[in-house]
């Protein structure tokens, strides 16, 4: 069962943060976080601290880290960031246009997360967990929170419309327009949102996996060979119900065609796809829409086979064992430089702009997975494709940290 754990918050005052919330550190790139931080007291000061040394630094030099404990040190002074005076947890609201999603901002155990109370559906890259973990050493904090989904339960959700009808500590239009509110629970209610969490059975990491693993590897730095308890035996995170989340799709985009041309191309994927003309974004699952540079084409994958694994009965690993792999050549999609990822929140628009540029050869637009099937290929201790969900809204860094 989940354990939810009461944490002492380092946070902004409420006058000071907007200017602070930050995009997560792995949404942007260098130099469009280094576009984003015009504030002083924007977190990405801290969380991609390479934007304050000269271009070309690499974000995995020395200096990197020193400049964001010492970003983290003048934050937690100027801005200033208080502790609180007490433990507890927090209501965390996101609003995109018609979308609203609530969930509940606390530290989760880790021992859990290694135990796979809290599952995963990635696989993690070893650089990096070596970059978040020797952050969170070097801040001796978490200053980005895991995002948890689980199956929706009457009593968490009882409890968390109660305190979100009060006044939020927090409550502001993110320049993207997403709207962040933010909750500290009541005293009382803190011990009633323990127990009601006590009653979920799993909770799923949306996104954070490394995050997730990198906080894990924090607590063996600081635990040492004793397993010495501390706040490092949790991680925070922010754990929304199942039925609110909203997941877009992870497009594809292919810089050639193995030496194809496009007519070539599209006679070989017609003897694997039924294709038809289509439109930008797939009619419903099953169906991937391609664009060559002059059209879109609906692309109707062919049928799984009779018991398949869950993650095998995924679009994108139809697309890949169909076409990807066999036609385009890409046998490791993880690794492959020949294949890019775009998330589905920069829309389709962008692929289109990639082809049209010669930056891609062809893309892809996917119908986006759904919940159910990432608890799916959880529960079935599977692992998801690479880049097989993009979870929107984000939650933004620097609001809600835990020190270690």
């Amino acid at each position: 069962m989940a354990s939810l754990l009461p944490f002492q918050a380092l946070r902004p005052t409420p006058s000071t943060a907007a200017r602070i919330a930050a995009v997560p550190y792995d949404v942007v790139s260098t130099d469009e976080a280094r576009a984003l931080a015009t504030d002083p007291l924007s977190f990405l000061h801290v969380s991609r601290a390479e934007i304050d040394l000269p271009p070309g630094t690499s974000p995995y030099a020395d200096e990197v880290y020193a400049r964001a404990k010492a970003n983290f040190a003048t934050l937690r002074a100027t801005a200033p960031l208080t502790i609180e005076d007490a433990p507890s947890v927090y209501v965390y609201r996101l609003t995109q246009g018609g979308h609203t999603q609530t969930g509940v901002a606390a530290c989760f155990a880790i021992g859990e997360y290694e135990s796979a109370v809290i599952k995963r559906h990635e696989l993690t890259r070893v650089d990096k967990e070596d970059d978040r973990t020797r952050h969170l050493v070097e801040l001796r904090a978490q200053t980005g929170p895991v995002f948890l989904t689980y199956r929706a339960s009457p009593a968490v959700a009882a409890l968390v419309a109660a305190v979100a009808a009060a006044p939020p500590l927090f409550d502001f239009q993110a320049t993207d327009g997403v709207t962040h509110a933010v909750w500290r629970v009541p005293g009382p209610d803190v011990a009633r949102l323990v127990a009601a969490f006590a009653a979920v059975p799993t909770l799923y990491i949306a996104d954070g996996h490394h995050r997730a693993a990198s906080a894990a590897r924090a607590r063996r730095h600081f635990a040492g060979p004793t397993g010495t308890p501390g706040p490092w035996d949790g991680m925070i995170a922010v754990a929304f119900p199942d039925r609110e989340m909203q997941v877009l799709p992870y497009n594809r985009a292919v810089k050639d065609l193995a030496g194809q041309t496009i007519d070539q191309f599209l006679s070989h994927v017609s003897r694997v796809c039924v294709v038809r003309p289509g439109r930008s974004v797939p009619s419903a699952a099953g169906h991937v829409s391609l664009f060559d540079g002059a059209a879109w084409h609906d692309l109707e994958l062919p049928p799984m086979a009779p018991g398949a694994a869950a993650t095998d009965a995924l679009d994108v690993s139809r697309l890949q064992h169909a076409v990807l792999g066999p036609i385009l050549g890409i046998g490791d999609p993880r690794s492959d430089p020949r294949i890019e990822f775009v998330g589905g929140a920069r829309g389709t628009a962008d692929l289109e702009a990639r082809v049209r540029s010669g930056a891609s050869a062809v893309a892809f637009s996917m119908h986006p997975v759904s919940v159910a099937d990432l608890m799916t290929v959880s529960d079935a201790g599977e692992i998801m494709p690479p880049k097989s969900t993009w979870f929107e809204p984000k939650l933004r860094d620097g609001l809600l940290s835990h020190l270690l």
